[in-house]
């Protein structure tokens, strides 16, 4: 009797590298996971896709992405599951209204999330003790947060304080990540390479290595061989890196200037003065890009009108500005080690519900001009991504994997559909899925299963790490 499945994909071109496929298979999906993979599949499904001439890849992996309140906002969604994406980590919360806007807003995705520390805020001070620290991070995992983001080029901490939260965070097995940057230092890449020197041989992700190679301290390209030197001298940490050429941060101003202290820098760089006043003066003139949300995303907006709507809001948006040097992107994207491997681990964009999801578009550029294989494709953003959260579900679509999938047009270079436990998402642009699915920790269970998000728990301990470790489903 022919076996009987949820969802066959039919005639895909599949690449999986971690199973050593890359050929026309069927895939079948049950109970939401990959049930098989085979030239043809002989079973039945109530639904069933026929993929002829596109390819079926493990579902992308955005591990740095922003939709929260504070960042990104309700659109991110449904703009990450326009771009392909099927799993995204949310790089600074807060956890709260994370949870809240994939409850209401959802567009079917896995969502994970680290939670800020930023001083005056979730800690009193720039330079909080580990007892403070402590309570930050078991408040944030009960909330549903996998771990703590740093977030240094924006709201710096002391030294001493930044090396408290990693060594903390690694002897609780809770996810860190850094936006490098300290009072002593800053956003660039002198900051970085404080960065390697306070993790102390402690897991760490460092967030978007290009953001430290814009020339701001040496030439840009001499910076991006600092960086992959740093990262090769320091394997314990994980690293990404974003191809889109806009960088983004916070337009909210408080007492006559912009808080962020990355958002005073770009607007020092552009000639204008780093107050509220000057970033007016910026966006008006374009060189401050304001993120403005319409019904279902975000798009860049300069001009008048710009400056009008983000008075209304309280100054309360986000802004971009045209910060990254093509070279150095290029080369922490596809530089290589010894051993033939990625010295930046994944590809990520530092998007949601920022203007720059660009993970399926560039990403196939750089395959198309033979920088990488398909099968690199996949490693950069499926692969390393699962491994670095601990998913071992994810990231490949073997037997018993989650059934997450993205189904790409190679020739167009574009997203043609994905799955999400075997559920369609996305098909042709159009956003099918609803709500979301928590990434988190046996600690955040309750609250995801109280927000009606339960998803993939991941045992603490088990993230960055070099060793694949597990996560129940």
């Amino acid at each position: 009797m022919a076996a009987r499945y949820d969802v066959i994909l039919r005639n895909a071109r599949v690449i999986d590298p971690q199973n050593g496929l890359d050929g026309i298979r069927d895939i079948a999906m049950s109970d939401a996971r990959i049930a098989e993979v085979a030239p043809e599949i002989t079973g039945s499904a109530p639904e069933e896709h026929d993929l002829t001439g596109f390819a079926a890849v493990p579902g992308i992996i955005d591990m740095h992405v922003h939709v929260s309140p504070w960042l990104g906002g309700r659109a991110g969604h449904r703009m990450l599951a326009r771009a392909g994406v099927t799993t995204a980590l949310d790089m600074a919360g807060p956890i709260e209204g994370v949870v809240e806007l994939a409850r209401d807003h959802g567009a079917g995705l896995n969502i994970a999330c680290i939670n800020y520390v930023r001083p005056g805020h979730t800690v009193t001070t720039t330079d909080p003790d580990v007892a403070e620290l402590r309570d930050l991070l078991a408040r944030s995992l009960r909330a549903g947060a996998i771990g703590l983001k740093l977030l240094g080029g924006h709201y710096p901490m002391t030294p001493e304080a930044t090396a408290r939260t990693i060594a903390l965070a690694a002897d609780e097995g809770a996810y860190v990540a850094f936006h490098a940057g300290t009072l002593a230092t800053g956003s660039h890449i002198d900051g970085m390479l404080e960065g390697c020197e306070l993790s102390a041989g402690h897991p760490l992700h460092m967030a978007h290595i290009n953001s430290y190679t814009r020339g701001l301290v040496r030439p840009a390209m001499a910076e991006g061989e600092e960086a992959l030197a740093a990262l090769q001298a320091h394997p314990h940490i994980t690293s990404e890196s974003y191809l889109s050429p806009i960088n983004a941060t916070s337009a909210k101003c408080a007492k006559g200037v912009p808080e962020s202290l990355q958002t005073r820098n770009w607007l020092k760089i552009g000639g204008f003065a780093p107050t509220e006043a000057g970033l007016a003066e910026a966006i008006e003139a374009g060189w401050a890009m304001l993120n403005q949300e319409t019904e279902d995303a975000v798009v860049l907006a300069t001009g008048r009108d710009a400056v009008a709507a983000w008075r209304a809001r309280e100054t309360r948006l986000g802004v971009s500005f045209m910060a990254n040097p093509s070279e150095p992107r290029l080369r922490l994207a596809t530089a290589r080690g010894e051993n033939d491997g990625f010295i930046v681990d994944a590809l990520a964009t530092d998007g949601g519900g920022i203007p720059r999801n660009v993970i399926v578009e560039m990403g196939l550029a750089l395959v198309r001009l033979e920088a990488w294989s398909m099968a690199d494709f996949v490693i950069k953003s499926s692969f390393a991504p699962a491994r670095a959260l601990g998913l071992t579900g994810k990231g490949h679509l073997g037997p018993g994997a989650d059934a997450d999938i993205s189904v790409l047009d190679l020739e167009r270079g574009r997203p043609k559909a994905s799955f999400v436990a075997g559920s369609m998402i996305m098909r042709d642009g159009a956003v099918t899925g609803r709500g979301a699915r928590l990434v988190t920790t046996p600690l955040g269970k309750e609250a995801a299963d109280a927000a009606g998000m339960g998803g993939n728990v991941v045992a603490l301990g088990s993230m960055l790490r070099r060793d694949s470790p597990g996560a129940s489903g």
